[in-house]
């Protein structure tokens, strides 16, 4: 049977390895991804609280937090397409180069 625990653990184990990845990763895709990660992480809890509360206000959420990821997926890609175009690398440690 599951209970609230169940899928805030979860949460929270999907929540810290986005957040290890954000902190070790050097490459910009994989970084974007563990974002992604996390913000998945929250819409679990979101639901998760929203069916144990008996009330659709979470779930509301959810497409507001999914509408926010996809809109940072295409302007993160977007901008790592640009960068790998003039640098013909999308590491992190290279952002910096770029100086007008």
């Amino acid at each position: 049977m599951e209970t609230l625990n169940n899928y805030l653990t979860v949460s929270a184990i999907l929540f810290a390895i986005g957040t290890i990845g954000v902190l070790t990763r050097k490459n910009a895709i994989v970084i974007f991804m563990c974002i992604e990660l996390m913000l998945n992480a929250v819409n679990l809890t979101f639901v998760a609280f929203s069916r144990y509360l008996g009330n659709l206000d979470g779930q509301v959420f959810v497409f507001f937090v999914m509408t926010v990821a996809a809109a940072e997926a295409a302007v993160g890609l977007a901008l790592m397409i640009a960068f790998y175009n003039n640098r013909e690398s999308i590491d992190v440690e290279d952002v910096n180069m770029m100086k007008w």
